[in-house]
């Protein structure tokens, strides 16, 4: 690769992608090792514009306070809230670091990028009901959830959420949850400042840059690699450094592939896209102000779970009901129709048959889903705001989700639904694979990542890592006092409601 006439350049560290993954590493970095030379390489014109942005998500601020797929039920009607209480603590940790950077000054006014939206869940029929019931009883004795109300009284849910209520059978057997702690996150802003802070300090972010090569530089020592980057105009330059990180979205597959590393053997991705219907009534947007949560339909992904969701994008409050699934064989928005095929290898052809018969109901859904009719959306509507009128709303795309296909010793292949993070077993290179809820959580990924990658600089780093994150290494489940400390206090900095 040193032998071609481009550009080479050095850095300490190499990003790839500038959505919030690469933002939070690159602001952590800033501060942890500001003598550090960091590049960004995004390949569009722009950051945050494939998944962090706003409306290719949606911005829940993931704290399973209203997302019932986090909190499943068991054969014998119990319902485990194991998974709920470790989303919670890693958002704590995620907006007690966003709080450092606001009150630091690091970031600006952070209402640019949250905003306390009540999170509600809300079912119909008796045994929806009583599983909600059984929910409420699991996660209440939690000091992360303690402000969690349960009603069956129509009432009651007309004062929380007025369009779920309206026009609604009073003889409906209903039941809602209700948090005043819920948040509504504009990651892409988030993004911008995150890395509007790393450029001021040093970090170069370059957009318009498409990572086409990743190679290990043979007799580099200290251990190096070379990436290699071409704009649109044909020019090209690699950029070397010890440590790359590969923060780009559904493009974070076919990247690590690309570097050879065995860790990412076994490894596949499925792509599922999305849609949204958009309210376009200011007098409808304006008497909603929660993010209502239901169950998500037989075989449908976690992403697709419905809700009726206040946003706050750019500044302006929105109304979203959706997503709506799709498919495409596109990684990225943005992407190419060969993005799916060009991803099976030798090395994970075995896994990516091995998922497809006992996800026969996902695939089902997809298809029922992509031929859905305009009047069959607009219904699914109607079940979370009977008084929708079909003239109020517009469908948008949301963003696209690649789900990761990982190797398991007995089933060959298992298809996840979350956030996975590979790292080369000598730390050089990592990349997050995955979707939901890997932007809510991507301050807790990006420290593990630090701690497993620099296991030489991790207790230097430490008293800084503290100030970022006050409550790290403390079970805030089980320490009411620390819970509700760090609650209190980021609400404070970040100017949510207490």
């Amino acid at each position: 690769m040193g032998d071609l006439a481009v550009d080479v350049t050095r850095a300490d560290a190499v990003l790839i992608g500038g959505g919030i993954a690469s933002a939070t590493l690159a602001a952590m970095l800033s501060e942890l090792q500001p003598d550090w030379r960091i590049e960004v390489l995004e390949k569009l014109d722009d950051v945050a514009l494939e998944s962090s942005d706003g409306w290719n998500n949606a911005g829940t601020g993931h704290s399973a306070l209203c997302e019932l797929n986090y909190t499943p039920q068991d054969v014998d009607g119990s319902v485990s809230p194991k998974k709920a209480t470790l989303i919670n603590e890693q958002f704590q940790m995620s907006r007690q670091y966003w709080a450092h950077l606001v009150e630091t000054g690091r970031i600006g006014d952070p209402s640019a990028f949250i905003h306390s939206v009540p999170h509600m869940s809300f079912v119909h029929g008796a045994d929806n009901v009583d599983y909600l019931r059984r929910r409420h009883a699991a996660l209440v004795g939690n000091p992360l959830f303690d402000r969690m109300e349960f009603t069956t009284d129509h009432s009651q849910l007309a004062e929380w959420a007025p369009l779920v209520a309206e026009d609604r059978p009073v003889t409906e057997n209903i039941a809602a949850t209700y948090s005043p702690d819920g948040t509504d996150v504009d990651f892409g802003a988030l993004t911008r400042e995150m890395l509007r802070f790393a450029s001021s300090v040093g970090t170069t972010v370059s957009c318009g840059w498409e990572v086409t090569s990743l190679r290990r530089m043979p007799g580099a020592e200290p251990r190096e690699w070379g990436v290699m980057a071409r704009r649109a105009d044909g020019s090209t330059r690699v950029v070397r450094a010890p440590f790359v990180f590969v923060g780009a979205g559904g493009a974070a597959l076919p990247l690590l592939q690309k570097s050879g590393i065995e860790e990412i053997r076994g490894f596949g991705g499925f792509p599922i896209s999305g849609q949204w219907l958009r309210c376009t009534n200011p007098e409808v947007i304006a008497r909603h102000d929660a993010k209502v949560y239901g169950k998500a339909a037989v075989g449908a992904p976690p992403m697709s779970v419905p809700h009726l969701d206040t946003r706050y994008i750019d500044g302006k409050q929105s109304l979203m009901f959706g997503p709506y699934a799709g498919w495409t064989p596109k990684f990225l928005k943005q992407g190419s129709l060969w993005d799916l095929p060009g991803s099976v290898k030798p090395g994970n052809l075995l896994q990516m048959l091995a998922v497809a018969p006992p996800n026969l109901d996902l695939m089902t859904y997809l298809v029922s889903e992509v031929a859905a009719t305009p009047a069959k959306r607009f219904a699914a509507l109607l079940e979370y705001m009977p008084s929708a009128r079909q003239e109020d709303w517009e469908l948008i795309t949301a963003g696209q989700r690649v789900q990761v296909i990982a190797p398991d010793a007995d089933k060959v292949g298992v298809l996840q639904f979350g956030t996975q993070l590979i790292t080369a077993a000598d730390g050089s290179i990592a990349g997050m694979l995955g979707a939901s809820p890997g932007a809510s959580t991507a301050t807790t990924i990006m420290l593990g990542m630090l701690r497993s990658v620099f296991p030489d600089r991790i207790d230097g780093w430490e008293p800084t890592i503290r100030e970022m994150v006050p409550s790290l290494g403390t079970d805030l489940a089980d320490d009411a006092g620390a819970a509700h400390r760090s609650l209190e206090a980021t609400a404070s900095v970040l100017g949510l409601r207490g």
